[in-house]
């Protein structure tokens, strides 16, 4: 039996962090966010939020992208469909003002710290790990995906797309892109 000392986590403080985050990032960029404007904003200290979150690049990553409806794999019955909606869900995802203000700095120090990347995604294992799958298995057993066709391999071609697209030219993100680039991304991982 594992004893913890000192005082339980108060619960109300990683709301209170992860909202002042959020908050934060609407009004400046990641690299002029600092953990000790979130501590001011949240009412508490750097050291209690340092006990919950190694980085800041963790802090922002769960308050920013958090797992929830933006992140649930779609049902329609149809591959096309489903991946329109989820490059529809992807770009809602990463398009919020916290996300776009957020984006940069999480993707350089991914570059500079090739464990945080991993570390980040565990965040979403479920969703790419068991409901990719399933979502595959699905697609598979109407006959409309490969067999050879990964869970990574979606993911990898929704969000290396949506990412440049987002950086290249986030203003032409029209109904006809998402149509153009849903049955781009299925005709490459059809039967």
């Amino acid at each position: 039996m594992m004893v913890e000392i000192g005082r339980p986590r108060d619960p109300r403080i990683d709301g209170a962090v992860l909202d002042a985050t959020v908050e934060l990032l609407g009004e400046t960029d990641y690299a002029a966010l600092s953990v000790d404007a979130i501590a001011r904003r949240a009412g508490t200290s750097k050291p209690a939020i340092y006990r919950r979150w190694p980085s800041k690049a963790h802090l922002v990553h769960e308050a920013v992208f958090k797992a929830g409806e933006g992140t649930e794999l779609p049902d329609t019955g149809n591959l096309l469909d489903d991946v329109r909606e989820m490059m529809r869900r992807t770009i809602a995802f990463l398009t919020t003002p916290a996300a776009a203000a957020a984006m940069p700095g999480l993707i350089g120090e991914m570059a500079s710290d090739p464990t945080l990347h991993a570390v980040l995604l565990e965040r979403f294992g479920h969703v790419l790990a068991h409901g990719m799958d399933e979502w595959l298995a699905a697609a598979r057993k109407r006959g409309e995906v490969r067999a050879d066709v990964s869970a990574a391999d979606v993911v990898d071609a929704l969000a290396g797309i949506a990412l440049l697209a987002l950086i290249t030219h986030a203003e032409t993100l029209d109904d006809e892109w998402f149509d153009r680039t849903a049955r781009f991304i299925a005709r490459g991982i059809s039967a």
